[in-house]
């Protein structure tokens, strides 16, 4: 079955003439749905839409916003199993995968219908008799988002639902392979009251990103996707004094020590490094082994990764699905290539593999022997290839982690107290992991990094009030 999707502008489904096809990953011959590519002038009108319905939804009581979540909360909850069907035959990851996500997707929503009731501000006293003080937040304005495929709903999902919570309103561009999942997200919003203009989508290519950037009724941008990309929308943004947000992806180091054990070191580095297709930001890419436990742990985790079974996304028994996109496939290979022309060995994977179904299926790859700097070690990825660093020992370890441009998340597999402790506090790298893999974080806690894989305030959970809102600072006198 082929959907044939529209744009949301104004609260109207718009039709356009469905020229983009959405590809099974896992099937070439499937066509998930067709599309229609908006245009500048697409985007015009959703943003006018936007800031002509961003009055009333911003003064209205904050139980109506919280309302309105809650309801698109529990329609996603109802229809979880139909819409991780669809995420996963779009997108690629496993079925298992593609249901959990969509059940984040309506926790994140069900957060912030509480959140929206819980805006704080502060009673203070003035340094002057006689004259109170107060501050309060209040809503912003119309929010662009530009979302990624790898997350295709959840990512949606905890952008525009704090944006909605607060009282803005939202015009969104899905990314280009995933468009069906995120038309079912905003149907959903729409279906659960979002008032006409509220919420936006505009399906589109790339140039549609860029009018949306530069749109003088867009007062914040909201991005998650490549560091180039990402520079480009950064400077746009700011150019014209808009708000923008960034997250620009990760090279995650996991680091294993002579003390560990095994066991959950490997599972550490499996579940990080390939479930997913390996294709999350969070993903462990690179993994610095002490030299103790070096030769035993590279050996099971390509035993192991050797095992995982590659297949269809809705095949019950894969657990590893196929790459998002041709350009993906073809990326990952040339990688596994570069680190084999620079000296890496490669123990398992590396190539792509022909099954029943044509798609862009890839092995799971460990590529042992690399040097820090090496291509490998330095540029991500975004496929399951895992390569691994051999080191003296922890110091040199924590050292190795902290070179690059990224700094999204880290993790170390130790029974040590005392360099768990150290490494959590020495580590450059939003969010640390100790005894877990890189990739797996919770709705309700903020997250971003440092370094250039994340720019402006952190996104989810109680951070996210920081970007979605701007302070009034209020002087009473008697």
């Amino acid at each position: 079955m082929t959907d044939t999707l529209t744009h949301f502008i104004g609260g109207e489904a718009e039709a356009g003439d469905a020229v983009g096809e959405s590809i099974n990953p896992s099937n070439l011959d499937d066509v998930v749905a067709r599309y229609p590519k908006a245009t500048p002038a697409d985007v015009d009108r959703a943003a006018k839409a936007a800031r002509e319905a961003f009055p009333a939804w911003s003064e209205a009581s904050p139980e109506v916003r919280s309302d309105v979540l809650d309801r698109a909360g529990t329609l996603v909850m109802q229809r979880a199993k139909e819409l991780g069907e669809l995420l996963s035959r779009e997108e690629g990851k496993t079925l298992p995968e593609g249901t959990g996500e969509v059940m984040r997707a309506a926790r994140i929503l069900k957060y912030f219908a509480g959140e929206a009731l819980r805006r704080h501000g502060q009673a203070l006293e003035s340094t002057r008799p006689g004259i109170d003080v107060t501050t309060h937040r209040e809503a912003v304005g119309v929010f662009g988002m530009i979302t990624p495929w790898n997350f295709p709903i959840a990512i949606p999902a905890w952008k525009a639902a704090p944006a909605l919570a607060f009282g803005n309103t939202v015009v969104m561009k899905p990314a280009t392979p995933t468009p069906a999942i995120a038309h079912a997200l905003a149907a959903i919003i729409h279906e659960a009251g979002a008032p006409p203009g509220v919420f936006n989508l505009v399906i589109g290519e790339g140039g549609i990103g860029s009018a949306i950037v530069d749109h003088p009724e867009i007062d914040g941008i909201s991005f998650t996707g490549s560091q180039g990309v990402g520079a480009l929308v950064g400077q746009g943004a700011i150019k014209r004094q808009a708000r923008v947000q960034l997250e620009m992806g990760g090279k995650n180091p996991l680091v294993v020590l002579d003390d560990a054990d095994i066991e959950r070191a490997v599972t550490c580095a499996i579940d990080g490094a390939f479930f997913g297709t390996g294709q999350r930001c969070t993903a462990s890419s690179r993994i610095i082994v002490t030299e103790g436990i070096h030769d035993r742990f590279v050996e099971a985790l390509a035993e192991r990764a050797r095992s995982l079974r590659v297949g269809d996304a809705l095949d019950p028994t894969s657990q590893i699905g196929p790459a998002v996109s041709q350009g993906q496939l073809e990326q990952n290979l040339n990688y596994v290539e570069i680190a084999k022309g620079e000296g890496g060995k490669v123990l398992t994977g590396g190539e792509a593999l022909k099954l029943d179904k044509r798609g862009y299926y890839m092995a799971p790859t460990v590529i042992s022997d690399t040097a820090p700097d090496q291509r490998i070690n330095c540029e991500e990825v975004f496929g399951p290839v895992a390569s691994t660093v051999r080191v003296k020992d922890y110091d040199e370890a924590l050292e190795i982690a902290n070179r690059g441009q990224f700094g999204l998340s880290a993790g170390i597999v130790t029974n040590s107290l005392k360099h768990a402790r150290d490494f959590r506090w020495k580590v450059k790298a939003g969010m640390v992991m100790v005894n877990l893999p890189t990739a797996g974080v919770d709705y309700h806690v903020p997250f971003g990094g440092t370094r250039k894989s994340s720019y402006g305030a952190r996104e989810q959970g109680f951070a996210a009030v920081e970007f979605y809102t701007q302070t009034k600072t209020v002087y009473v006198g008697g």
